[in-house]
């Protein structure tokens, strides 16, 4: 994999550590995966050629160009909030959720994960770290999944929700 410019990686004391102009990220490599550089190239190897060993070769070069990508361009998740009266706010380091319960539903943004909201139903969440932005992303939608009935909740932008009939009484 090549390196694009004002990227920084370095493999040092089994940790492969990528730097660049939006963060620095660092991941384990495992004792069986080989991953070398030369300035301009990233080349994964292995060692053995068990069946976990060849899997994780194809899992570490993914995990390390993400992080490229991530210090380079950055990752974003989008999330909707639907439902009568229901909305989203930033608060500092927070996301604030008014969405049917009694109170309001704070979710703390980890280190890394910045949040906005251009709109009172829409968040937009985006961070360096692909793992840390989608599981905020499950975190906040987790708090009010879509219900199959009426389709409130928060979902993720773009996302379907599949509704079910309701009772519908014969005479």
């Amino acid at each position: 994999m090549v390196i694009p410019a004002g990227v920084e990686v370095k493999v040092e004391s089994g940790k492969v550590r990528v730097k660049g102009p939006k963060g620095s990220n660092e991941f384990p490599v495992r004792s069986d995966i080989k991953v070398s550089t030369d300035g301009k190239l990233v080349t994964v190897e292995r060692v053995g050629e068990a069946r976990e060993t060849r899997a994780m070769h194809g899992t570490m070069r993914a995990l390390i160009a993400s992080m490229v990508e991530g210090v380079t361009k950055g990752f974003q998740k989008e999330l909707e909030v639907v439902g009568v009266g229901w909305n989203a706010a930033v608060a500092g380091r927070k996301v604030v959720l008014s969405v049917g319960f009694c109170q309001p539903v704070e979710i703390v943004l980890p280190e890394g994960v910045n949040a906005a909201c251009p709109t009172n139903t829409l968040i937009v969440l985006t961070g360096y770290d692909k793992q840390k932005v989608g599981m905020t992303a499950s975190r906040i939608r987790s708090s009010r999944k879509p219900e199959p009935y009426k389709g409130k909740g928060v979902r993720y932008k773009g996302e379907y929700v599949r509704l079910k009939a309701g009772k519908s009484f014969g005479s």
